[in-house]
């Protein structure tokens, strides 16, 4: 199961994955990565995962699929929080995080949700839409 999530900030895309991931499941989730960056410069992930058994063969195929087309993207990324209690989950957050330099990945115990909802809402100044909410308030 992936379901896709509200998060205030629009620039965020939030996840909940459970159980076992399907293809489709996953697609809905790229369309709304896709959708976020035609209307964000940058865009943040939080993904939610509580007892990931595992992908199927279709959703593993076209999540490294996708994830090779968006290598030449990285810098559209800004933040990944990645919410889970599962240790083999951390280690592999924390293995991409050193892969992929250009986002930041962290991971967040689950009792530590909304510290992780919150920091993947930040962008760093100068990229908000607006400059008041980049502290700028006229002249």
């Amino acid at each position: 199961m992936l379901d896709l999530i509200s998060h205030s900030a629009g620039h965020v895309v939030a996840m909940k994955a459970g159980g076992v991931v399907t293809a489709r499941e996953l697609q809905r989730a790229i369309d709304a990565i896709e959708a976020a960056k035609r209307q964000h410069p940058l865009i943040s992930l939080l993904v939610i995962i509580e007892d990931l058994r595992f992908m199927t063969l279709g959703a593993l195929l076209k999540d490294v699929g996708y994830g090779l087309t968006q290598l030449g993207d990285l810098q559209r990324y800004h933040r990944a929080a990645v919410v889970t209690d599962q240790a083999w989950l951390k280690h592999v957050a924390h293995l991409e995080e050193r892969l992929f330099k250009a986002v930041e990945i962290h991971t967040f115990a689950s009792r530590d949700h909304a510290a992780a909802k919150a920091w993947a809402a930040e962008l760093p100044t100068g990229a908000h839409e607006s400059p008041e909410e980049d502290g700028y308030h006229g002249a």
